[in-house]
């Protein structure tokens, strides 16, 4: 039950915390690395995936977006898969000192630098940037200038 509550926690702390920077302690920033240099791009993808349908249920964006409930399940297997892999295998003595020393928060810290870089190589792809720059169109240079230059 422990265990449950451990990992209910840091999946809850990696959604809850995806958008804010990652602070924290030398063995949090260990297992950081360990997830970001031992996880693969399609990995990566597992995660950006998950967190897609997860985002797909804010009210904002739900009316965009139609995810079956299927695939929703898929999304959310695959990801318990990893992250199960990920803490108990691959970077498990990372995770274990994390923990020991930083507390549970260690794991949603660690996770969040992953997400970052899953998110980076996401906007990374060239039909993503193309889509983000389309925005330079609807801009007013001139008034962005303006403002980065205050009257004198």
């Amino acid at each position: 039950m422990k265990r449950r509550a451990i990992t209910f926690s840091a999946l809850f702390t990696l959604l809850a915390v995806a958008s804010l920077p990652a602070t924290a302690g030398v063995y949090t920033d260990d297992l950081s690395k360990c997830l970001v240099s031992k996880t693969t791009s399609d990995q990566k993808g597992v995660l950006v995936n998950w967190m897609f349908s997860a985002m797909s249920l804010n009210p904002s964006v739900a009316k965009f977006v139609t995810l079956p409930d299927a695939q929703r399940k898929a999304f959310n297997v695959d990801m318990a898969k990893l992250f199960e892999s990920l803490v108990t295998v691959t970077c498990k003595s990372e995770m274990q000192l994390a923990v020991r020393y930083e507390g549970n928060t260690a794991i949603g810290a660690a996770f969040t630098v992953l997400g970052q870089v899953a998110g980076r190589e996401l906007f990374s792809n060239p039909e993503v940037a193309k889509g983000m720059s389309d925005l330079e169109r609807y801009l007013d240079n001139d008034k962005i200038k303006a403002a980065l230059n205050p009257a004198k």
